[in-house]
């Protein structure tokens, strides 16, 4: 009986909030003259926090129109403004930069459901040795990462150079499918010099050069090595929870001023890398054992960055430079 009178409360409580609420936005508008869309925009800077408000209020409205639009082509993004303004009653010529600042928020929101789509995709490609394509990307990063060392097999136990586990890298794989090897490809290839290091620093962390000065001061003598490409697939599990949880959305709304791309989620997969590398020798743990618990620290702190509005996960490295917009 107290379990069903709490529920019921809870119920109340909620249709009353939620009637209060709306009663709140129709004071307002007529106070204002304006909806809950045209104070958003005109009231919060460009950038995620505005394009999460928006995104919120066209989720949370009682039309279906409205809640609709955050799902629509990007093709059909001009007319869904259009159809906001009609349903509105907002005169687009006395309004013109509402307009504007509506399409943006748009293309970014349903930029990033695309985005979570290709990601997917991938994610759930398996590697596919007979696939000549997929055969090419993984010699690609073995010649990035060891260009002066030729692979003498495409089975080999050269591979455990690089971090795999075997003779044959494509078993690591299954994990985060193609999303693993293209992530691992494009931080050998467009941020070579950082990953060689990593790399080089994976194997003998306690004897890198990597930040020498800052590593000497705080002494990290016991730092031990991990294994470059399977962290490599766990950093890229990491990224892609907090893609689809939506914890990233912080940091595309704010970097990038239209859709987010495949190339923004990898340059992102890079600053993570490069971060938990640093973070990795930092916590300076005893055996490999510690991984997942030096994994879901480094986990929280992210989680933590990327609740402040603001937060850009600003990567320094060559890479990002062309791609970072603030």
């Amino acid at each position: 009986a107290s379990s069903f009178a709490r529920m019921f409360v809870q119920v109340c409580l909620y249709f009353y909030c939620k009637c209060l609420w709306r009663c709140l936005k129709f004071v307002v508008r007529k106070l204002t003259g304006r909806c809950e869309l045209q104070r958003i925009c005109y009231n919060t800077k460009p950038g995620a926090a505005r394009t999460m408000k928006i995104e919120a209020s066209l989720k949370g409205s009682k039309s279906k129109r409205l809640q609709s639009s955050v799902s629509v082509h990007p093709d059909a993004i001009e007319k869904t403004i259009d159809d906001i303004m009609e349903l509105k009653r907002i005169n687009p010529d006395i309004n013109p930069q509402l307009g504007v600042s509506l399409q943006a928020c748009l293309l970014q929101i349903v930029g990033y459901r695309n985005l979570i789509a290709e990601v997917e995709k991938l994610r759930r490609e398996p590697y596919d040795s007979e696939n000549p394509q997929h055969e090419e990307m993984l010699l690609k990063l073995w010649k990035c990462l060891k260009p002066d060392s030729p692979l003498k097999a495409r089975i080999s136990k050269q591979w455990c150079e690089i971090g795999f586990q075997g003779d044959d890298p494509k078993t690591d794989f299954r994990g985060m499918g193609l999303l693993g090897l293209y992530n691992l490809v494009y931080f050998a290839e467009w941020d070579t010099e950082i990953a060689q290091q990593v790399l080089s620093d994976s194997l003998q962390p306690k004897y890198s050069q990597f930040s020498k000065a800052e590593w000497e001061k705080k002494k990290f003598d016991k730092a031990i090595g991990y294994s470059f490409a399977i962290v490599g697939i766990n950093i890229t599990d990491l990224a892609y929870n907090l893609l689809v949880s939506g914890a990233l959305k912080t940091h595309f709304y704010n970097v990038a001023p239209e859709a987010p791309t495949l190339t923004h989620f990898q340059q992102t997969f890079c600053y993570l890398m490069h971060e938990f590398h640093k973070f990795w020798v930092e916590e300076d743990p005893l055996d490999i054992m510690e991984f997942n618990r030096v994994r879901e620290k480094f986990h929280k702190r992210i989680l933590k960055q990327l609740q402040n509005p603001e937060m850009a996960l600003c990567p320094h490295f060559a890479a990002s430079e062309s791609l970072i917009n603030l």
